[in-house]
């Protein structure tokens, strides 16, 4: 684990803001997703990569009805429904 010597107060409403530093080296955006992990005493922040709700796959992402669905997937998909 690496010190940053970073501290954040949380707000009335349990909240913390992430200093921008943090933000620009970890390549999150405004609007990203964080995923929340508990480890021992630890709160883990990590960024959500998306994935083929079929397959977890990175590759060729369709987003369909806010569904990440790769190519890959829908040409399996195609073959079952008998389209291909």
């Amino acid at each position: 684990m690496k010190d940053t010597g970073i501290s954040r107060q949380l707000d009335n409403l349990g909240r913390i803001t992430l200093p921008i530093e943090l933000r620009r080296s970890l390549g999150i955006g405004k609007r990203d997703y964080l995923e929340i992990y508990i480890e021992d005493e630890k709160i883990i922040l990590m960024k959500r990569v998306p994935t083929d709700v079929f397959t977890g796959s990175g590759d060729d992402l369709i987003d369909y009805k806010g569904f990440k669905v790769s190519a890959q997937s829908i040409k399996e998909l195609a073959t079952l429904a008998g389209l291909i």
